[in-house]
């Protein structure tokens, strides 16, 4: 049962009489008091605010994350230790990421809120037998509803009567065109966008009047169905949120086992409990590498400011990086890969078909036959098209703020175009005209040019070919009408996804115009138009491909139109557009087999964008959707990255969405993908890095214990270097530019590892490297009699600048790093550099350095060393790479 009371029906198959039965009402309206009581019934036309949590429940679900606690338990040893510095890095660390995400989540929660603010504000109902103005929250089931053009429909509306009514439904169903409404039931299984009998709640009337029965309001309508399905729709988690929750969560487990194991074995030689409490402590917090957070914090939000700067907003950090990860992108096509400006691209006569170039309605571009630009003047049958066009059109297009722009519907937008490229400047005056009337489907009107008139027609070929005995460009200069050839035309174009309209002419001797003179027509030709792809949209799609990025394309619109468009694009070559229809007869499994063999989808309703989205999810693939109709808001939230259009999206369509596009660029999701690559191969390059010096750091001290041995390294100078490579050597990395080959790289197995196999062999014999290096440097010097604070201090010395080099070779995963652009590109890396050299220098030879940290001042043996430690860790690391690259792992 629905809100009415009546269980759910098909409104748009049934007749008016049926549908005015089951509501329990006339033609007439209700009476005031009949409304009122449907009123109290099933409440106010209006969509229910979001339930929300209460935004403490949502400050304290940041926390609930396996990094987070690792931090927090790293700020607990650090505290317990007395390291305050440490302890307040990390715990600021933690406080900044948990109100970076309070605050993005706030925003997500406002996406309802977009669509309720496309209902109406206010309805013309007929109450007692009088048309009243009513607000639309008040209308209910059974009121009677006036349309007129202009109007946002109040609810959804089974249609009664017409003139002429048509209704841009963009927002719900993605169709670029308005579309025609007519009184006559449709079948029940017609999508929404073939629903001609319905208006919906929402949408706007662009031309005409019309009225008729409400039967749906509220969620009961169709927004509000997508609006319970986008509140349904549970965001996922990221790719980089489920393997840095894998990888810390593993992590922190290994680090505790060995943590409590060298406790355990350290109680079997001499040292103290204390002794053994700090070292245990001292090794937790050198293998945790706590500093990653923040590296992946910053790396993010260095990816979020440049994709700014590309004209992409990202609503989440950790989009811009899933983006780079995705495996599907899913687009709509109106507006995203085309244009939305309809535009004439050729013009058919009896005896010619000339092509018009340019796009779009700015008026450029020259008009040709066999790619020869023509003079309209030699070619009668094109002038006389090019004199319907402007004439028998209601539209402008002008230049505002330095672009052309239309005012009009987008056909006739796309004919005075094509007129305005032929320098056509409207001599003549309008007496009368018929307006475009869904039941006749053409438009006429009546013209004086030097003492004649003319009627000029133009509207769909088949009913001006009824309307017509002869072809050719002037009633005095005619042939035989030839319905055959036209009619080859037709199927010729159509197959090209092209809408094709025709236009006629009369003479005619009176002063106005009705119906029975756009009769016996002299038949001119054709208007071939489209919705032309953008140009920049195609190499994009290129490039996606390039790098392993399947593009499908989801579509409102016809399957021919969308066919084509998308074989234009390069998408789904070869392949025909799956319907809606078809999407609605499969089960999920059949669904899924679907969408693994086909890329274009015409004629979709946003439960079926929706079902497509997750059944690709149910693949294993990594989504993005993107969008600009409220019609797409569902699968947006529903994809791992929405990206919505900034410009021609609704509201609803960005609140859901995770990156808006600022210039409805498709190209400008290639460069977010480029970026997201970029800033999850720089997060990979920063756990290589960081895990060794860490791991080296643990080795140190677990190994001592283990073999009973004085601690090469006390956990205050752990401490030490852990803190000056966090705020140095570990940020360094977040700047690097992206390697050369990044977008010819196949996307990256979802669900994998952060870590690849190279990755986790090269961490394992670094941290053997520089570990085993720093305890050699140490016992010799003991046995070549430094002194415990001369050798500690060289051992430190090692850890330091043995990660100086390994930064070195860590800059360029699959390249050599002994290259030019080593010098030349991210100097921030040398800043780093420079900044820990420093502070290692104060750590060795400053007085206050020394009391705090035990320190002592060295020799040149103290830093040549070191040095030579460090060269060693570069070359070794170095014949790695190339080994690798030989034998083609990663």
């Amino acid at each position: 049962m629905d809100r009415t009371g009546q269980s759910a029906a098909q409104w748009h198959a049934e007749t008016i009489d049926e549908a005015a039965e089951r509501l329990g009402v006339g033609t007439g309206g209700l009476s005031s008091d009949e409304a009122a009581e449907r009123l109290e019934a099933v409440g106010l036309n209006e969509l229910a605010p979001p339930g929300k949590d209460s935004a403490f429940a949502r400050l304290l679900r940041q926390f609930n994350d396996p990094m987070i606690w690792v931090l927090i338990g790293a700020a607990a040893f650090t505290a317990i230790l007395g390291h305050w510095v440490d302890t307040i890095v990390i715990l600021a660390v933690v406080i900044i990421n948990a109100v970076i995400g309070f605050i993005q989540e706030g925003r997500a929660e406002d996406a309802l809120e977009g669509i309720r603010k496309m209902l109406s504000l206010s309805a013309d109902v007929r109450r007692d037998g009088t048309w009243v103005e009513i607000p639309a929250e008040q209308v209910v089931p059974g009121d009677v509803v006036w349309l007129s053009a202009g109007d946002r429909v109040p609810a959804d509306i089974r249609l009664t009567e017409v003139s002429s009514l048509r209704v841009d439904e963009a927002a719900l169903t993605g169709e670029s065109e308005p579309v025609d409404k007519s009184t006559d039931p449709v079948e029940a299984d017609a999508g929404v966008g073939d629903r001609s009998s319905m208006a919906f709640s929402g949408t706007t009337v662009v031309a005409g009047a019309g009225a008729g029965i409400v039967v749906g309001t509220a969620e009961d309508t169709e927004i509000g169905r997508i609006s319970t399905m986008l509140s349904e729709v549970e965001s996922l988690e990221t790719p980089l949120t489920k393997q840095m929750t894998k990888f810390s969560s593993g992590l922190a487990i290994v680090v505790v086992v060995l943590a409590v194991a060298m406790f355990g074995i350290g109680l079997l030689y001499d040292y103290s409990w204390s002794e053994l409490v700090l070292s245990s402590i001292g090794f937790a917090v050198a293998a945790i590498p706590e500093g990653l957070p923040a590296v992946l914090t910053i790396t993010l939000a260095l990816g979020v400011q440049k994709m700014a700067g590309r004209n992409a907003i990202t609503r989440r950090m950790t989009s811009v990086e899933t983006l780079g990860s995705v495996t599907t992108i899913c687009t709509d096509k109106t507006g995203t890969l085309t244009r939305n400006e309809m535009t004439v691209q050729a013009v058919i006569t009896a005896h010619h078909d000339y092509e018009v170039e340019g796009t779009g309605y700015a008026p450029e571009g020259a008009i040709t036959l066999d790619g020869d630009a023509v003079r309209i003047e030699d070619h009668a049958g094109l002038g006389t098209l090019v004199r319907i066009a402007g004439l028998a059109n209601d539209s402008t297009v002008s230049k505002q703020n330095g672009s052309w722009a239309l005012s009009g519907e987008p056909t006739d937008g796309a004919l005075r175009t094509f007129a305005m490229k032929a320098d056509f400047d409207n001599p003549q005056e309008r007496i009368d005209s018929v307006p475009f009337d869904s039941t006749y489907k053409y438009m006429a009107t009546l013209d004086s040019h030097e003492g004649q008139s003319w009627v000029h027609v133009k509207g769909a070929p088949d009913r001006l070919l009824d309307r017509s005995t002869t072809q050719g460009f002037s009633p005095n200069s005619s042939e035989p009408l030839d319905r055959e050839f036209w009619e080859q035309k037709i199927d010729e174009y159509s197959s090209r996804g092209l809408r094709l309209l025709a236009a006629a002419i009369r003479q005619v001797d009176t002063d106005g115009l009705d119906h029975d003179h756009v009769e016996e027509l002299t038949f001119v030709g054709l208007y071939a138009i489209i919705d032309p792809p953008r140009d920049e949209a195609i190499e994009a799609i290129r490039l996606c491909r390039q790098a392993g990025i399947r593009v499908a394309m989801i579509t409102g619109d016809h399957a021919g139109t969308a066919t084509a468009i998308g074989h234009a694009m390069g998408i789904g070559q070869d392949q025909r557009a799956v319907t809606g229809a078809e999407l609605e007869a499969a089960d999920d499994e059949e669904l899924r087999e679907i969408v693994r063999k086909h890329e274009i989808f015409a004629r979709t309703s946003p439960e079926h964008k929706l079902r497509l989205v997750r059944a690709m999810q149910a693949n294993g693939e990594v989504v993005s959707m993107t969008g600009d109709g409220v019609n797409d808001a569902p699968a947006l939230k529903q994809a791992d990255v929405g990206v919505a259009m900034g410009i021609k999206g609704t509201e609803a369509t960005k609140d859901a969405a995770d990156i808006v596009l600022a210039d409805d660029n498709f190209a400008t999701i290639e460069a977010a993908v480029e970026m997201g690559r970029t800033i999850y191969d720089n997060l990979r390059k920063a756990i290589i890095f960081m895990l060794p010096t860490n791991g080296a750091q643990g080795l140190v001290i677990l190994t001592a214990v283990l073999l009973g041995l004085t601690l090469p390294l006390t956990p205050v100078q752990v401490l030490w270097v852990n803190m000056i490579t966090a705020v140095t050597l570990s940020l360094a990395l977040a700047f690097e530019p992206a390697e050369a080959d990044i977008m010819k790289r196949p996307p990256r197995q979802p669900g994998g590892s952060i870590l690849p196999r190279s990755g986790v062999l090269r961490i394992a014999y670094v941290s053997l490297l520089i570990g085993g290096s720093t305890i050699a440097v140490f016992v010799l010097g003991m046995e070549a009699g430094w002194g415990v604070d001369y050798a500690r201090t060289v051992a430190v010395n090692t850890l330091v600048v043995g990660q100086i080099f390994y930064l070195l070779a860590s800059r360029f995963t699959r390249t050599s790093s002994i290259r030019r652009e080593l010098i030349t590109t991210n100097p921030l890396s040398w800043v780093s550099i420079g900044v820990m050299i420093l502070l290692q220098i104060g750590f060795v030879h400053l007085p206050v350095m020394q009391t705090a940290f035990s320190s002592q001042s060295v020799g040149w043996v103290g830093w040549l060393v070191p040095i030579g430690v460090g060269i060693a860790v570069f070359l070794v690391v170095e014949i790695e790479k190339a080994l690798t690259r030989s034998g083609g792992r990663d």
